[in-house]
């Protein structure tokens, strides 16, 4: 019988239409050469053999002829009916003409033609043809602590999704995607996984989408690659000096001294303690201290002529 369509498709040769169709939508939507760039020419094979067999198990005229004579006599050209062995002989018979679709108009029957590609035009060549219809993307928030972001992290995703099963009927599927916090990822960050959202019927599977969002912290804020913290001092600390110690958000102690007089709304910066910077690996912004100088609430008569005594000459 020379090829054999009932088993490139995979159904048995009591094969309805509908049976015809999921085969046809499972199988032509695997091996389209634009969802297999890594392999395009045995793609591109397949593609075509899927197509033509699923053109002539649908074709009740071609299916006919194709189980009583094979695929040879089908092709041939030269089928006749008044014929014994289906191939004419120069005798009465009223011929058959095998008209062969295009792999890519059933496709497009199924999926939709990509944008802007159409039948004669000039992409329309079997090679450049754009890729298949995409369901939209799905975009989920992927809320990470500054800790994560300083440091970077490994997190598992539990998801659920809708795919066509072997059969072609829709299906829910559970599946663990691994992501790779980067050091010094910023809100807003887009980590994408190809086509691991849902199916939608007439198109391929769209993009699933983790944006990144920033947990508040309970000491630090980021401002782009610095962070900030706003730290008490006393009046007579912001006069006479201080040491401050922190904890940085990797867990080390950081030590700072606060040797000249600090002003209202002075800030303090400690360069290369800040974020990470992720497209210049090895670089840090910076750390910047804000000062709150907490006054006295009120102060005594002999406290006050204290503070004119040591204070007066530096008013003037």
């Amino acid at each position: 019988m020379g090829v054999d369509y009932y088993n490139i498709l995979r159904v048995s040769k009591n094969a309805n239409e509908e049976d015809l169709k999921k085969a046809y939508r499972r199988l032509a939507m695997k091996w389209h050469p634009d969802k297999n760039s890594q392999n395009k020419k045995e793609a591109e094979a397949k593609f075509k053999q899927i197509s033509e067999a699923y053109d002539v198990l649908s074709n009740s005229h071609k299916r006919q002829i194709y189980d009583l004579y094979g695929e040879e006599v089908l092709k041939s050209g030269q089928f006749d009916p008044a014929s014994p062995t289906g191939v004419g002989g120069g005798g009465g018979g009223r011929g058959f003409k095998y008209d062969p679709r295009d792999a890519e108009d059933i496709f497009a029957e199924f999926f939709g033609r990509p944008e802007g590609i159409y039948k004669g035009s000039p992409a329309h060549d079997g090679v450049n043809r754009g890729t298949p219809r995409k369901a939209a993307p799905v975009e989920n928030k992927l809320p990470c602590s500054l800790e994560e972001l300083y440091k970077g992290s490994k997190r598992k995703m539990k998801i659920s999704r809708i795919v066509l099963d072997d059969a072609g009927k829709p299906v829910t599927v559970e599946e663990v995607l691994t992501i790779h916090i980067k050091p010094g990822w910023k809100k807003g960050t887009k980590i994408t996984f190809p086509e691991k959202g849902d199916y939608e019927a007439g198109a391929a599977p769209g993009d699933l989408i983790f944006v990144v969002d920033e947990k508040p912290h309970g000491v630090f804020k980021r401002d782009g690659n610095d962070l900030v913290i706003h730290h008490k001092i006393s009046l007579l600390d912001a006069l006479t000096g201080k040491t401050i110690k922190l904890t940085s958000l990797d867990g080390r102690d950081l030590t700072v001294e606060i040797s000249e007089i600090v002003k209202p709304g002075q800030e303090k910066v400690i360069p290369d303690e800040g974020m990470p910077i992720s497209k210049e690996p090895g670089k840090k912004g910076n750390l910047r201290i804000k000062f709150d100088i907490k006054f006295p609430s009120r102060l005594s008569a002999d406290q006050k002529c204290d503070l004119r005594r040591v204070l007066g000459r530096h008013a003037q």
